[in-house]
């Protein structure tokens, strides 16, 4: 594989930094010099990274090509790109559809929707990609596992969850907050929350064949504090504000 990233943001990177963590990887990348402060420091610190001219010479010296630009400028940059028909088309755009990459990256043919989590970078958290494809699936199961999924309204569904990263650390953060407003110093109660929230990500696997209102019920004990926390957010429509957020995002992504 020779492989190339159109696009060098925070997920490329993310990428790069977890393929050169696998022992003895050679794999050569080319990458876009459209953010020079990232390009430059992958190329510094790997030698099997270079930094191509443009985008062109990113398809140019690749055979497997990452789409890794913005949404808003996606069809303006690969409008201007010549691929070749042997090219392999991996697109990370979120909320452009494969039918449009594959209508923009004519005549490549073979064009693959992925999406992997920041958290790659430390070969953790699974990465989506649709349709089924041996290769890609090799790739990026080395890199925190893969989920193959066979229909496009499933991947849509599935990719808002992605959606859902900075909430989370919104949710942490007002935790923060509230103890270090208690008196508690900043370093201590950082490194309670995160060992406590650790440990909960792990609790699925202790009940692998239940949902999470399981886990929900089982920590809200009747009468203790985690029950009152869980029906005051109830009660104040929290979760249904969230779900209907979340019914946007769908919207957003699907182009409804």
């Amino acid at each position: 594989m020779r492989l190339g990233f159109v696009g060098t943001g925070a997920l490329s990177a993310a990428i790069v930094t977890g393929l050169k963590s696998l022992p003895g990887d050679t794999t050569p990348v080319a990458i876009s010099p459209r953010n020079e402060a990232i390009a430059a420091e992958l190329a510094a610190r790997y030698p099997d990274v270079r930094v191509a001219a443009d985008n062109q010479a990113v398809l140019d010296h690749s055979d497997t090509v990452m789409l890794a630009v913005r949404p808003q400028i996606a069809r303006e940059v690969l409008q201007g790109l010549r691929f070749r028909p042997d090219h392999h088309v991996v697109s990370l755009i979120a909320t452009v559809s494969r039918e449009e990459i594959a209508a923009l990256v004519a005549p490549a043919t073979r064009v693959t929707k992925a999406l992997p989590m920041p958290m790659i970078a430390r070969l953790q958290g699974a990465t989506l990609i649709c349709p089924p494809d041996s290769s890609v699936a090799a790739f990026f199961g080395r890199l925190g596992g893969v989920i193959e999924v066979e229909d496009q309204s499933e991947f849509d569904a599935l990719s808002v969850v992605t959606a859902t990263y900075a909430g989370y650390f919104r949710y942490l953060d007002t935790i923060h907050a509230w103890v270090r407003s208690q008196g508690v110093a900043s370093d201590k109660s950082r490194a309670y929350i995160t060992s406590i929230f650790k440990a909960l990500a792990n609790a699925p696997d202790t009940a692998p064949d239940e949902d999470f209102m399981h886990l929900a019920q089982d920590y809200a004990t009747r009468g203790g504090i985690n029950e009152q926390v869980l029906r005051e957010l109830t009660e104040r429509g929290t979760f249904e504000a969230f779900t209907q957020s979340l019914g946007r995002v769908h919207q957003r992504i699907v182009g409804e």
